[in-house]
C-alpha cells in the first residue's frame, strides 16, 4: 500500500515554491485539507497555483518578499502548522496581515513562534491568552541568536523563513533535535543553510530557485496501518514510497520495542529526503515507555501507540504536555476515548498510562475535532469484541481522506 503526501513536506515546499524565482511543481502533494489551507493561503497572499491532477500542483513562484497584502482575512482553516509558517513568512513583508482559523485553530495557543519575530522586530497581536487571530505587521527585520527552551520544528521553520529575508545570520539552537524538513527543503530550493549538531544558520537574504518535487508518503500517516499490523496477531503490512527521514523513523525503533518485526529499505532520496520502503509484522507484546527525550521525535505518533499498547503490553508516557495544545487536549480526550472503549487508562499532567488488563469492549466514542485522534480510536476498536462507532470520524480529512477505505481493505 502507499500512504498520502507527508504534511510536514507539503506545508514547506509550498511555501518556499511560492518565494522562488520561477514556477515550481510539486507532485504526491498531501490532499488532506491542512494542506490545501495552506495552497488556498498562499492564493489570498497573491500567488498563482495551478492544481491539474490529483496529487500534482504548480505552483508560480512571487520572488523573495514578493507576497501581495491580503483584501481580507487570510483563513488557515485547522492548520495550526500552515498559521505558524506563514507568520514566519510574513514577518518581512511590508504590510499587515490578519491570521484566522477555525474553532479548533483558535484555541491553540502561537505564543512561542510570535516570541522570535517580535525579537526579530515584526508587530505580532493575538487574542487573549497568544491565540488566534494573528494580526502580523510585518516589514524589515534584524537576524537573531534563538535558543528556545521547548524544541519545536515549526517555531524554528518559522524563524528561518524569516531569516530567508533579513539581512545578516540567523541561528537557532534547540534543546533536542527536531525535524529537519525545512533545512532540506531550504537546499533543494537552492538556499544555503548551515547545521551543526542542533543548530542552524542561516544567512540573508537568499533567492530561491524554482523547482520539480516529489513528496514522500507521509510517515505520520503510516503509522496507523503499522501500528495496526504491529498490533494484531497473524498481520503484516509494506507500506511503499514513504518518506523515511532520520527524524521521523523514531516510530520503527519503537514498533520493535513493541514486539513487532520491523523491515525498513531506503531506495532513493529526493531532494535530500530519503524515501523506500517499511514492512512490519506482529510477533509479540512488551511493554513500553515513552520518556520526556523520546517525545520531540514522536509526538504525532503517541495516540496511536497508545492504541496499539491497548492489545497487549502497555504504555507509559511522561514529558508529552505539548499534547493538550494540539488540535484537542490529546491527552484528556485521549485518555477518555480509550476508557470509553474499555480501557484501563490512566491521565497524568505531561503523559498517561495504559495497562493491558483487558480486551476493548468497543463503544462509542468522540473524535473531539482531532484527526489522529480519529484514526487512533479506529485503530484500537480493531482489537474490540464490540463494534466501535467514532463521533466526528469525517475530521481525518485533514490529513488523510482515504483512511477508513485504506483501512477497510486491508482488513479484507
Amino acid at each position: 500500500m502507499t500512504v498520502p503526501g507527508d504534511k510536514s513536506i507539503s506545508h514547506r515546499y509550498a511555501m518556499l515554491a511560492a518565494l522562488a524565482d520561477g514556477a515550481s511543481t510539486l507532485t504526491n502533494y498531501a490532499p488532506g485539507a491542512d494542506c490545501q489551507s495552506t495552497l488556498s493561503c498562499l492564493e489570498a497572499l497573491g500567488v498563482q497555483v495551478e492544481r491539474p491532477g490529483p496529487g500534482r500542483v504548480t505552483i508560480s513562484g512571487r520572488g523573495l518578499g514578493g507576497l501581495r497584502a491580503p483584501t481580507g482575512p487570510v483563513n488557515c482553516g485547522n492548520s495550526g502548522t500552515t498559521m505558524r509558517l506563514l507568520s514566519g513568512l510574513l514577518a518581512a513583508h511590508p504590510f499587515v496581515t490578519t491570521l484566522i482559523g477555525d474553532a479548533s485553530l483558535t484555541g491553540r495557543p502561537m505564543r512561542r513562534v510570535m516570541a522570535p519575530l517580535t525579537e526579530m522586530g515584526a508587530h505580532i497581536e493575538s487574542a487573549e491568552g497568544g491565540r488566534p487571530p494573528l494580526v502580523v505587521s510585518g516589514g524589515a527585520l534584524h537576524p537573531i541568536a534563538f535558543a528556545p527552551s521547548t524544541p519545536s520544528a515549526q517555531v524554528k521553520s518559522a524563524v528561518l523563513l524569516a531569516a530567508l529575508h533579513t539581512a545578516g545570520t540567523t541561528t537557532v539552537t534547540e534543546p533536542a533535535r527536531t525535524r529537519d524538513h525545512t533545512e532540506r527543503a531550504l537546499a533543494a530550493f537552492g538556499v544555503t543553510v548551515v547545521c551543526e549538531d542542533h543548530t542552524v544558520r542561516l544567512t540573508g537574504p537568499q533567492r530561491l530557485t524554482a523547482r520539480a518535487l516529489q513528496v514522500p508518503g507521509d510517515l505520520s500517516s503510516a503509522a496507523f496501518p503499522a501500528a495496526a499490523a504491529a498490533a494484531l496477531p497473524g498481520s503484516e503490512v509494506t507500506i511503499d514510497a514513504v518518506g523515511l527521514n532520520s527524524t521521523r523513523t523514531a516510530l520503527l525503533n519503537v514498533l520493535r520495542r513493541f514486539g513487532a518485526e520491523v523491515e525498513m529499505h531506503v531506495d532513493t532520496r529526493v531532494a535530500g529526503e530519503p524515501m523506500g520502503r517499511i514492512t512490519v509484522r506482529h510477533q509479540r507484546y512488551q511493554p513500553l515507555t515513552i520518556t520526556p527525550a523520546d517525545v520531540p521525535e514522536l509526538i504525532d505518533e503517541l495516540p496511536v501507540l497508545a492504541a496499539m499498547a491497548t492489545f497487549g503490553g502497555g504504555l507509559t508516557v511522561s514529558g508529552a504536555g505539548e499534547l493538550r495544545v494540539k488540535e484537542s487536549d490529546r491527552i484528556s480526550s485521549l485518555v477518555g476515548g480509550l476508557r470509553a472503549l474499555g480501557a484501563d487508562a490512566t491521565e497524568a499532567p505531561d503523559g498517561f498510562t495504559i495497562s493491558p488488563l483487558r480486551q476493548l469492549t468497543g463503544g462509542r466514542v468522540d473524535a473531539h475535532g482531532d484527526h489522529r485522534l480519529a484514526m487512533a480510536f479506529a485503530i484500537a476498536g480493531l482489537g474490540a469484541s464490540g463494534p466501535t462507532t467514532i463521533d466526528g470520524a469525517d475530521i481525518v480529512a485533514v490529513s488523510y481522506p482515504g483512511f477508513f477505505a485504506d483501512l477497510e481493505r486491508l482488513r479484507a
